[in-house]
């Protein structure tokens, strides 16, 4: 069973983008926009990178503690004013092979991230103001 509902996992497969938050060895958090996959058979949200990933910020934050959020949202309505999004929290577990798979040009190195925090909004519901927020077991 999924840790995401049917709709979750309907909104992930339609998004290419999101920001990722790690934090440093110094404790600075640190936020960037990666591209993504939602992997269905693992349950879980895949980040590769092109051109030195292991070389990376948010690799060595990573390594160094594997506690990270993720974002994914849009606004997929300006008139009347809509957003969704899910934020992911989780650990993120750093894996030497499979980024290959994400897409051409990638490097070996990727993360594959477990939610145990999840929360949507103007998923589930049309009413955007609605928030559904859950921890994973």
């Amino acid at each position: 069973m999924s840790a995401f509902t049917d709709a979750e996992t309907n909104y992930l497969k339609t998004q290419r983008l999101g920001r990722l938050a790690t934090v440093g060895a110094d404790g600075q958090p640190h936020v960037v926009p990666v591209g993504f996959r939602y992997n269905q058979n693992e349950d879980a949200i895949e980040i590769g990178g092109h051109g030195g990933f292991a070389k990376r910020k948010k690799y060595r934050d990573v390594t160094h503690n594997p506690r990270v959020a993720f974002v994914i949202d849009d606004v997929p309505s300006v008139n009347p004013w809509t957003v969704r999004g899910i934020e992911i929290r989780g650990q993120a577990q750093v894996l030497a092979t499979g980024g290959k798979e994400l897409g051409p040009g990638f490097d070996s190195e990727m993360f594959r991230i477990r939610p145990s925090r999840i929360i949507s909004w103007g998923i589930n519901s049309k009413d955007f103001y609605q928030q559904s927020a859950r921890s994973v077991a």
